[in-house]
């Protein structure tokens, strides 16, 4: 981030997805389609003669739909009880509680759209990553966070500093108006990834 937004050497920001050989030859072995994409577009910067990818076996359809049925079960309803925690905690005046239960709906519904979409998503909980992932393969989710304005901007960057700072900091505070702004916008994440999601597992 220091090289990107500082020292301006990278033109875009880079980030690091980090899994075993074992892993990877595991994921090929099983016809997974982000790994599939590593072993055709990667380049390798180091690696070990003893160490070998294996041949990707196909993809079987069905076995895909029923693995992309359940994240959707997992991961939507695991959204949806912490939209409806953030409620709560906003009813009661809890406004940090809040801020972070609105922080673990977000990003349960990107890794509800990564998985149902592709099957894979990363392991983070790193707002600005996981919506970039998300974006690029549901171009239909880049409206609901405005860039355009400050006080969007604003207001997602309180949203992804809410995991840890709302949490911890005594320094962390987000108004009213804020929070109303981001309930909608999650609202809105919520809607759009439930029809993207609903339309993929129909046309599989």
């Amino acid at each position: 981030m220091r090289e990107y937004a500082i020292a301006k050497r990278l033109s875009a920001p880079v980030s690091l997805v980090v899994h075993s050989l074992q892993d990877v030859n595991f994921q090929l072995s099983r016809g997974r389609p982000f790994f599939l994409d590593i072993l055709r577009d990667g380049v390798a910067l180091y690696s070990l003669d003893s160490q070998e990818f294996v041949k990707p076996s196909p993809l079987d359809p069905a076995e895909a739909l029923e693995e992309a049925k359940v994240h959707f079960g997992q991961w939507f309803d695991s959204a949806n009880t912490f939209f409806r925690m953030a409620q709560l905690a906003r009813k009661e005046g809890f406004l940090k509680n809040a801020a972070f239960q609105l922080h673990q709906a977000t990003e349960h519904l990107y890794h509800t759209a990564l998985l149902v979409l592709t099957l894979y998503s990363p392991k983070s909980h790193n707002l600005n990553f996981l919506r970039g992932r998300a974006e690029d393969v549901a171009r239909d989710l880049i409206p609901i966070w405005p860039r355009d304005s400050r006080f969007a901007r604003r207001c997602f960057e309180l949203l992804q500093q809410a995991y840890v700072k709302a949490r911890y900091s005594p320094h962390y505070s987000i108004r009213p108006e804020e929070l109303e702004w981001i309930f909608e916008r999650v609202e809105q994440l919520q809607r759009e990834v439930e029809a993207l999601c609903q339309a993929r597992l129909a046309s599989a």
